[in-house]
């Protein structure tokens, strides 16, 4: 009698491999992730810290030209302490101490172009303390003889009265010589038409021609004069006398011997004796009329110069 058959047990299933290749999956996954974040981290890190460091070097030059300036303005006082002392004329070193009182007072953001405009400020108010110790050591040889002088006119009263009064009428003959002297003037002036194309024509001008009128000069050189700011005016005048003015276009009015008189246009510059050069552009904003026109140029209460074009 045979043997029954065994019956063979199913052999165990294998584990699924999708399983250790999806796990593998995400931890790659995770571990680009934390690389990018770490990556990222570190680069906003330099990007900060480059940034901070631009801030910090921005803001200590912004210090240090506020506290030149504040040191200028300590060097002011003592120069306008020793002029009034000496006899001297201290309206300009008043103005300049006022300008940097309201420089220090303003708030300001640190920023390179902020920090370029203090810093030209700086160079002129240097400049200006330089001339004003020149002028003390005249100012202190002028006192030193008048000393002298009045030391020996006190023998005689009358001699006295009369050397003094020579001497005041001196001091203002000089200070009138030096006001004219200090004078500023326009050189090398030339007026043109400038079209829609940006084309150039010199006077005459056909009235077709002329959209805007360009007008350049040069400031001469005046050794006598100040460095400070100045607010330098023309007036184009037509052959009626009137002068072209529109407020909208940046005329106003000043003050000319006295009266009030209109200018055309008008810009506001820091002199600085280089023979700096100026141009103003002017859009009458309508046809000229045929004729010939003036130029003037001012500034404060005096004409620069003058010049002359003509519209056919």
């Amino acid at each position: 009698m045979s043997e029954p058959a065994k019956t063979e047990s199913p052999a165990p299933a294998p584990e699924p491999k999708k399983t250790n290749k999806k796990y593998a999956i995400i931890i790659a996954v995770l571990s680009i992730i934390i690389i990018i974040q770490f990556v990222s981290g570190y680069l906003n890190k330099q990007e900060r810290d480059q940034l901070k460091e631009e801030k910090s070097s921005t803001e200590e030059q912004l210090a240090t030209t506020m506290n030149r300036l504040d040191e200028i303005s300590a060097e002011l006082d003592q120069r306008i302490a020793e002029i009034q002392r000496l006899g001297g004329d201290i309206s300009e070193l008043t103005k300049a101490k006022e300008e940097i009182e309201t420089e220090l007072k303003r708030t300001r953001r640190a920023n390179g172009q902020v920090i370029k405009e203090l810093k030209d400020k700086v160079e002129g108010y240097e400049l200006l303390l330089k001339n004003k110790d020149e002028e003390i050591d005249r100012l202190k040889n002028v006192n030193k003889e008048l000393l002298t002088e009045n030391t020996t006119l006190k023998t005689e009263k009358n001699i006295l009265g009369d050397s003094i009064n020579r001497l005041a009428q001196k001091r203002e003959e000089l200070a009138s010589k030096v006001a004219i002297a200090s004078q500023l003037k326009a050189e090398n002036i030339r007026i043109v038409a400038v079209n829609d194309k940006g084309r150039e024509r010199e006077s005459p001008f056909r009235n077709r021609q002329v959209g805007t009128i360009k007008i350049e000069f040069n400031l001469a050189e005046n050794n006598v004069a100040p460095i400070e700011g100045k607010k330098i005016m023309i007036r184009v005048i037509d052959q009626n006398d009137q002068v072209l003015f529109d407020v909208a276009r940046g005329s106003g009015t000043f003050i000319y011997n006295g009266k009030e008189e209109f200018y055309t246009a008008a810009q506001e510059i820091l002199f600085d004796n280089t023979r700096q050069k100026l141009t103003y552009l002017y859009d009458k904003g309508s046809d000229y009329a045929a004729g010939t026109y003036t130029l003037e140029v001012y500034c404060d209460d005096y004409k620069m110069g003058s010049g002359q074009f003509t519209v056919r």
